[in-house]
C-alpha cells in the first residue's frame, strides 16, 4: 500500500512538472492524484467494485479536490484535475490492447480495448459530475444569499 501512495503521489506531481503547474501547486497535484488512486485501489482491491465505477468515483474526488485547491490556491483547475487523474489514466491497458492487435489477437484485444475505452468515459463522467454539482451548490448558496438580503 505505501508504494502504491508513493508512486501515484510521483506520477500527479511529475506530470504538474511536466505540465508547468505553479511550484507551489506541485504538492498538492501530487496529494490529489493520491488521493483519488487511493479511492480507485481501495474499492476495487478491498471493496470489490468493478473498476470502471472504481474510476468513476475516484475521478468525481479528483474533480472535487480541484476545485477546492483552485479556488484556495487561485489556480486554474486543469492544473489539478489533469495532474490528478494521470494515475487513472488506462495507458497500460491500452498498451495490451495495441499489443493483442498486432498479435492477432483480436478477441482478447477488443475486449481490452473495450476496457479501456469505459475506463477512460468514467474519468471524464467523474470530473463533469463534479462539476456539475459544484455548479448546483454555488446556485442554490447565491440564490439563498439573496433570499436572506
Amino acid at each position: 500500500m505505501l508504494g502504491q501512495l508513493i508512486t501515484s503521489f510521483i506520477a500527479a506531481a511529475g506530470f504538474g512538472v511536466l505540465f508547468n503547474a505553479p511550484k507551489r501547486s506541485l504538492l498538492h497535484c501530487g496529494w490529489i492524484g493520491m488521493l483519488g488512486w487511493i479511492l480507485y485501489y481501495w474499492l476495487s482491491a478491498y471493496q470489490h467494485v468493478d473498476e470502471v465505477p472504481s474510476t468513476l468515483a475516484a475521478a468525481f474526488l479528483v474533480g472535487v479536490l480541484s476545485q477546492h485547491c483552485a479556488r484556495v490556491f487561485k489556480t486554474p483547475i486543469i492544473i489539478f484535475d489533469v495532474s490528478g487523474i494521470i494515475p487513472l489514466v488506462p495507458g497500460g491497458l491500452a498498451y495490451d490492447a495495441m499489443r493483442n492487435f498486432v498479435e492477432n489477437e483480436y478477441n482478447i484485444a477488443l475486449q481490452l480495448a473495450a476496457k479501456a475505452f469505459l475506463i477512460s468515459g468514467a474519468i471524464a463522467i467523474g470530473l463533469v459530475f463534479s462539476e456539475v454539482i459544484n455548479q448546483l451548490i454555488r446556485r442554490r448558496m447565491r440564490k439563498a444569499s439573496l433570499f436572506l438580503k
